[in-house]
């Protein structure tokens, strides 16, 4: 893939966004080598060509189920870097259960924040950010915002759900990434913002 980018930009990227994702339910394996694993390196890979940028950016593509339940030995060895060992203990999660997806966004998200503040990063001049999603009306959520428990649910945790606005739209997303990935100033840095209506409000009201 850097082979590829390199040659379409020999003289380097301004922004790189991660977002490539795969939601469960799914093999927990498959989850964290696309959603951990792959998302990592597409932005270690394409490093190198921010580098050349007057004003480089790089944006990661979290969720809000990185708030939720997560195996901590998982993210620990996603965050060593052991895929083999993450991978046999994705082995042992249940593939209809949601403990694969959280753990891998909830790994993305610490990596995040470790890297932006690394030399590799912010002491090169590269302004790393994420920004997570709450329910975004997709094809890949659709068939969930269809049904009775999926308004339930969106309802229980989406405060803005009570409103006319039930689920956001993929352009209110898009807005967010773009403002991230064309940053103009240098002083937004290692920031995750929750693009969500209100979730992560629900679950961290007091933490600040």
């Amino acid at each position: 893939m850097a082979g590829a980018v390199a040659t379409l930009a020999p003289q380097g990227v301004d922004s790189v966004i991660a977002v490539a994702g795969m939601p469960a339910p799914a093999p927990a394996g498959r989850l964290l080598a696309v959603n951990y694993f792959g998302a990592v390196a597409t932005l270690e890979l394409l490093r190198p060509l921010l580098l050349r940028s007057q004003a480089p950016r790089a944006v990661a593509i979290i969720s809000t189920a990185s708030l939720s339940e997560f195996d901590p030995a998982l993210v620990d060895a996603c965050l060593a870097g052991d895929e083999a060992a993450a991978l046999a203990l994705a082995g042992n999660i249940d593939p209809e259960a949601a403990t694969g997806y959280s753990s891998s966004k909830h790994a993305l998200a610490r990596w995040l924040r470790r890297s932006a503040i690394s030399p590799e990063w912010a002491g090169s001049g590269i302004l790393l950010n994420g920004v997570s999603p709450g329910r975004v009306r997709t094809p890949m959520t659709e068939g969930f915002l269809s049904t009775e428990e999926g308004m339930a649910m969106l309802e229980q945790f989406t405060p803005i759900a009570l409103s006319d606005c039930p689920y956001g739209e993929p352009d209110e997303l898009a807005e967010v990434i773009a403002f991230l990935a064309t940053l103009q100033g240098r002083y937004l840095l290692g920031q995750i913002l929750y693009v969500d209506g209100g979730t992560e409000t629900i679950f961290r009201t007091d933490t600040i």
